[in-house]
């Protein structure tokens, strides 16, 4: 009879996959032995295994040119990285090794952009999409920009004000520009139109009025998105369809305008049995948008993305290890993390997000049902696989031999979203944070990127001198 943690993974997902195998009952990540990694530098812990990063924009590029060139598409394409996704210098390093573009969302990102000129990791022909609502300080910021002749910064309109708010700000004859359109949201959302961008029924008048005897104005691109993400759903085919009519009748009266930005959402494993066509969906995305510039005698415009989740999210891992088991009653037991979820991976408490979650060690113990929960006095400090509906199958666990469990693809928005270093529910600690990289020859390398948070650390951010 099989009743082995590791036979329960197998008989149901196809396991061992591309990025998890076992060796000696333990759990290896993309080639890193995780057990090693605990013996090292402990537990709790957090890392980043960065060639996890170019692979997937590289993944990405592939499958759009690929359906450019199978659609004889008659323009081009361009990844841009959303840097809200992580601002982590050693994420944006990998990121440029790719030869991508940046999109940026508040003023503090244009000092990172400054940064990454003096280091010589940018030059100023870098495209830089200027999104979110403008502040007075990120306008004067996007001005600054291209002031100092970073000609490809492009301001996307988010509301009227603002176009003219930077338009006295930039002293350069001339400028680009972007609209974004608001999109509507899902049906069962709480909202009917997104907060985000220009309406529909606004963006011509607003072009006509505006920008069309503005010589310092250059309208270059259209901009949408989504919540939900790229995904093959009449919502998401019936909005992109929408901007195209609205990018048609702007072509009709604006030669310049030539580039469409449909925003990000390219999906993140989120479970071992995922499974999405990246190489479909992209491909009919550009065949519908090369179809309707077709029945609109209209040329193709270039398409840009904005992958933030996509780019950075399957980089990232957390490995807790488990404290203590508590038998609550006949069918719940909960084993204790040495953590929190509410410090460490917020969405899965704020919005029920689910990551890939397995054992590190032990897999050829047989295996129970549990659920898992955080060090924090809160009831909400707590995960499951599926939020309110199933628990959680883990080795059995014996006080005497420890157990480590690990959560993957956590690399995006966490780190932001909980507020890296600083003050955290119940004061629990920011673990340790590993950057993971190879060398020349192909080998792993570590490197520690910050200790373990210490509590004369978080007194000083509370005032205790």
């Amino acid at each position: 009879m099989k009743i082995r943690y590791q036979d329960l993974i197998n008989q149901t997902f196809e396991f061992p996959t591309k990025e998890f195998k076992i060796k000696n009952n333990n759990l290896v990540f993309n080639g890193i032995p995780l057990m090693n990694l605990v013996k090292k530098y402990g537990s709790p812990i957090k890392f980043t295994y960065l060639p996890k990063i170019s692979e997937n924009i590289q993944n990405a590029k592939y499958v759009f040119q690929k359906a450019i060139k199978k659609n004889n598409y008659k323009n081009g394409y361009t990844y841009c990285y959303c840097t809200k996704s992580s601002h982590f210098s050693f994420i944006i390093e990998e990121v440029l090794k790719n030869d991508v573009n940046l999109e940026i969302s508040y003023t503090y990102d244009v000092d990172i952009i400054n940064k990454l000129y003096k280091r010589k990791l940018i030059n100023k022909n870098i495209e830089i999409i200027c999104n979110g609502f403008k502040t007075k300080d990120y306008i004067q910021s996007i001005a600054n920009l291209i002031n100092n002749n970073f000609y490809n910064t492009l301001p996307i309109i988010d509301n009227i004000q603002e176009l003219e708010k930077i338009e006295k700000k930039v002293t350069k004859k001339k400028f680009k520009i972007g609209i974004r359109i608001a999109s509507e949201e899902e049906p069962k959302f709480k909202f009917y139109t997104s907060r985000l961008g220009i309406g529909c029924n606004d963006v011509i008048p607003l072009y006509n009025n505006k920008i069309k005897n503005n010589k310092k104005l250059k309208l270059e691109m259209l901009h949408f998105f989504i919540n939900t993400g790229i995904k093959d759903t009449a919502y998401y085919w019936n909005e992109l369809f929408k901007c195209l009519n609205i990018y048609a009748k702007l072509k009709q009266v604006v030669p310049e305008l030539n580039c469409l930005n449909i925003g990000g959402g390219f999906p993140v494993k989120n479970s071992i049995s995922f499974d999405h066509d990246y190489i479909y969906i992209s491909n009919e995305i550009v065949y519908q948008i090369k179809k309707f510039c077709i029945s609109q005698n209209i040329p193709e415009p270039r398409i840009y993305t904005e992958f933030g989740e996509y780019t950075v999210g399957e980089s990232g891992g957390i490995i807790y290890k488990i404290l203590h088991q508590k038998q609550q009653n006949k069918q719940e037991k909960w084993n204790i993390i040495n953590n929190s979820f509410m410090t460490t991976l917020p969405d899965t408490w704020a919005i029920n997000k689910k990551y890939i979650m397995m054992a590190i060690n032990n897999w050829n113990r047989s295996y129970e049902r549990v659920f898992l929960g955080g060090l924090t006095c809160d009831s909400d400090d707590y995960y499951n696989s599926e939020q309110h509906i199933n628990a959680i199958y883990l080795p059995i666990f014996k006080n005497d031999s420890p157990l480590y469990i690990g959560f993957f693809h956590t690399g995006a928005y966490q780190d932001a979203i909980c507020g890296y270093g600083g003050v955290h529910h119940c004061l629990i600690p920011q673990p340790k944070h590993i950057i993971i990289n190879k060398n020349k020859n192909n080998k792993l390398k570590y490197k520690i990127f910050r200790k373990t948070q210490k509590s004369k650390e978080i007194l000083k951010i509370l005032g205790y001198k």
